[in-house]
């Protein structure tokens, strides 16, 4: 990683004080001048922004020479780093090509033909930092997390609606569990709904519920996930593919605490918290109407980032940990096969927390198969995805009098060794990213030609590829 000046800038770095208890957030914000002349500018805090030519980034640049997701810019407590999203004409500081930078107050950045520059906005914020490393079953010491447990330490009790946004994969599912552990609502339900696993024609009938005869095969009344979630609370996750003639509706809901099911007259009330969930830029989405702006402002009440896995690599060996504490047995850290840690804490998780969950309990059954599983994701080239090489089994021989192990026996005798869960997680997790992998490779990376060969959303195929570090077209 390069340091682009002598000093990242003592002002443009996250800080803790009051023993531990205190963070300093400094108030900057970043400027694009375009080659237009014109110029752009947006506040940089907690939250990452990635910048580029795509309408769900956070700075939107007009210049063709600008990747869709070209770069993103977070604050550290190290300094503003400037990373590069693999970008086609790349990201550079004082004319060097960089993929990764500490970018001083100052110091422009070229971005295609546009520049960038990160300055002060005025006097820094003091946050509280939570004196946990845990809310619920997330784990984490960074600031950011703290940050994040802080907020969520206080919003929790109350009956805020609440908005996660986070990347595939950053558990936000686990959050929102922990927030309903933490509320007066804990010993209600705890509903949860997927608008990206539900196909748009469904969702209407899954949220609200039906009369008997609202439609073909409806042959008797049921409640919607809305009326089962009372005295508890509805979990939406992927709140952004939820098709925009039904947002209307859920606001109405929201606001008057009462539905009506899908082919009846009747309202009836519904007494359920809500917290929402998204890896989409939805105050983007809403300023570009492609989502609601009165129901992103309804759901935003409380709005928390959540970081992705590689804004927090301090947190890795707490995780890891706690990943191993809970097998059946339990393992610790020096069960792992020598170096791992260090592979693991160097490499990116496109996948998040998630991805480093699964990998861990690949560790344990094949230790010797260090280097292929940990950062195991195809270094696609661009424009289609690489199959996954094929893993060979451990050697090993057979009793006398039995016939050698079959291919895979020896495979099969690890995963025998797993709780049936967590057995069921490994394979389907593999067998998902090998069926993903190549139906892209048949399709030419075109996600939508796989989805629908796939017979879902292109929604979907977006996130898998995501949470599994792919690339398509």
């Amino acid at each position: 990683m390069a340091i682009m000046g002598d000093d990242p800038g003592a002002t443009c770095t996250l800080t803790s004080f009051d023993q531990g208890r205190s963070l300093r957030l400094p108030a900057l914000s970043v400027t694009v001048a375009l080659p237009d002349r014109r110029t752009l500018t947006a506040p940089l805090d907690l939250r990452p922004l990635v910048v580029g030519a795509g309408a769900d980034c956070d700075l939107v640049l007009s210049d063709p020479r600008a990747s869709r997701r070209h770069c993103e810019i977070r604050l550290t407590e190290q300094g503003v780093l400037l990373r590069d999203l693999g970008s086609k004409n790349g990201t550079l500081v004082r004319d060097v090509r960089v993929r990764e930078a500490f970018l001083p107050p100052g110091v422009p950045a070229t971005v295609g033909g546009s520049e960038i520059v990160v300055g002060p906005a005025g006097p820094a914020a003091v946050l509280p930092l939570s004196a946990a490393d845990a809310f619920g079953e997330a784990a984490g010491r960074s600031l950011p997390m703290r940050a994040l447990f802080a907020r969520l330490e206080r919003a929790a009790p109350t009956d805020e609606t609440l908005l996660l946004l986070g990347e595939s994969g950053t558990g936000k599912e686990v959050l929102a569990r922990a927030i309903h552990a933490r509320s007066r609502r804990k010993d209600g339900p705890f509903v949860v709904v997927d608008c990206g696993a539900i196909a748009p024609n469904l969702v209407e009938s899954e949220l609200f519920g039906h009369a008997r005869g609202a439609f073909t095969g409806a042959a008797a009344a049921r409640p919607g996930l809305l009326e089962q979630a009372s005295g508890g609370t509805l979990f939406i996750d992927e709140i952004g593919e939820l098709p925009l003639d039904l947002q209307p509706k859920l606001l109405r809901a929201i606001e008057g605490r009462q539905i009506r099911r899908l082919g009846s007259n009747e309202w009836v009330p519904f007494d359920a918290r809500i917290v929402a969930a998204t890896h989409r830029n939805l105050r983007a989405r809403a300023q570009d109407g492609s989502f609601r702006a009165d129901l992103y402002f309804r759901l935003s009440v409380v709005e928390v980032h959540v970081p992705a896995l590689r804004e927090r690599k301090d947190d890795i060996p707490l995780l890891v940990e706690r990943f191993l504490v809970a097998r059946d047995p339990p393992r610790a850290l020096a069960d792992l096969p020598p170096g791992a840690l260090a592979l693991l804490e160097a490499y990116d998780w496109p996948g998040n927390v998630r991805e480093l969950r699964n990998t861990v309990a690949r560790l344990v059954l094949f230790p010797e198969l260090l280097h292929e599983i940990v950062g195991a994701g195809p270094p696609a080239p661009r424009g289609a995805a690489s199959p996954e090489p094929a893993r060979p089994d451990p050697p090993g021989g057979a009793p006398a009098g039995e016939a050698p192990p079959g291919p895979g026996d020896a495979r099969l005798r690890r995963l025998l060794e797993l709780p049936l869960p967590e057995a069921r997680e490994v394979v389907l997790e593999e067998l998902e990213r090998a069926y993903v992998t190549e139906k892209l490779r048949q399709h030419g990376g075109n996600i939508s030609h796989a989805a629908d060969a796939m017979g879902v959303s292109r929604q979907l195929v977006h996130r898998l590829i995501q949470r599994h570090g792919l690339r398509a077209r």
